[in-house]
């Protein structure tokens, strides 16, 4: 039996705890100390029985970790990352990958360079049910795809707000909350070769967007939608629909992505496949429709056993950081498409 993987912790907020709370139901690796500026983090430490350091280029130094989670804030995320990897340890970085793209190529450039994984923390693409909608898709039970429609509509308290920063720009939901669905859609669809968007703070006037109209060209000519908007009552949105964290009641009846194809169409998070009994159907004949089962596991519990693989050179990260990057790219096209009304093409990275 191997040893466990001694893992530290940068950033130990609400993320990072989370993090812990998965990590303690795995005999593959244990904390082994917790890195965070904030001296409440020192009473964490205390509890969990590891060292504590306020700065994470001396616990790298100290502890000698053989792993490291990094969640601390946005702006901190590639430069922490890059200590790490410069250090000789394997990362899993919080999404975003970082706040600007140039810093993600710099990012990109020294993992490859030093072949020190970095693990990007999208951890709905490690979810089952996502997992089943990819093999569905990759198998062709859908046939071309050619339509996409993804919904993000609920309503955050007031108090979600009474944080300052929470107002400010590049604080909206596009890069906290739909850079999730816009990583769903690029795992599931395929890259996306062009975008028009249009943005507005009207519900609540603050710094940032409140609703978002998204259009999306695949480069595999799939056409999509992604409508957001968090000042609504409504239930559509992966949070609510999906089950996959209980702090939100979910709503089991209702989707928040629809594809369609040729052949067939998806609804998620139900995984109901619609399609024909027979090839040249249409729609005077009824539909069939077939909820597929999967396996069920906790996304973080799974991204955690996958980033001890990765961390032991057993496996490639599912999500790497240019990956990640590309995704922080269709977030950026559509700032850029909202703002100028044009189109817009993501940056390669």
């Amino acid at each position: 039996m191997q040893t466990p993987l001694r893992i530290a912790l940068i950033g130990a907020g609400v993320m990072g705890q989370q993090h812990l709370e998965h990590l303690d139901g795995l005999s593959q690796a244990r904390l082994c100390a917790i890195s965070d500026p904030n001296p409440q983090a020192a009473t964490l430490a205390e509890k969990r029985g590891v060292p504590y350091f306020s700065d994470h280029q001396q616990m790298l130094a100290d502890a000698k970790p053989q792993a490291a989670i990094i969640a601390n804030p946005n702006n901190l995320h590639v430069q922490t990352a890059i200590d790490c990897v410069v250090a000789g340890i394997p990362v899993l970085l919080e999404k975003p990958v970082g706040v600007h793209l140039d810093e993600v190529r710099r990012l990109v450039t020294v993992s490859e360079a030093s072949g020190i994984a970095v693990l990007v923390g999208h951890h709905r693409r490690h979810n089952p049910l996502i997992a089943k909608a990819r093999a569905l898709l990759d198998a062709g039970a859908l046939g071309q795809l050619t339509s996409v429609t993804a919904l993000w509509q609920l309503r955050k308290p007031d108090s979600y707000f009474d944080i300052p920063w929470r107002r400010e720009a590049g604080a909206g939901m596009l890069l906290t909350n739909l850079i999730h669905d816009l990583d769903l859609l690029r795992h599931l669809c395929g890259e996306v070769q062009s975008v028009q968007a249009v943005t507005s703070n009207q519900a609540r006037g603050f710094a940032n967007e409140d609703c978002v109209a998204v259009l999306l060209q695949f480069a595999n000519g799939a056409l999509g939608s992604l409508t957001g908007s968090d000042a609504v009552a409504a239930p559509w949105s992966w949070e609510l629909c999906s089950g996959e964290n209980p702090v939100y009641p979910q709503q089991v009846d209702q989707p928040c992505y629809l594809l369609s194809g040729t052949r067939g169409a998806l609804s998620l998070p139900q995984l109901k496949h619609w399609h024909y009994d027979a090839s040249d159907a249409g729609w005077h004949q009824p539909l069939l429709a077939e909820v597929q089962a999967y396996p069920a596991a906790e996304a973080l519990t799974r991204q955690l056993e996958h980033f001890i693989e990765v961390a032991r050179g057993e496996a490639v990260p599912i999500v790497s950081a240019a990956d990640a990057g590309r995704t922080l790219a269709l977030i950026e096209a559509i700032r850029q498409a909202a703002e100028t009304g044009q189109a817009c093409t993501p940056a390669q990275i």
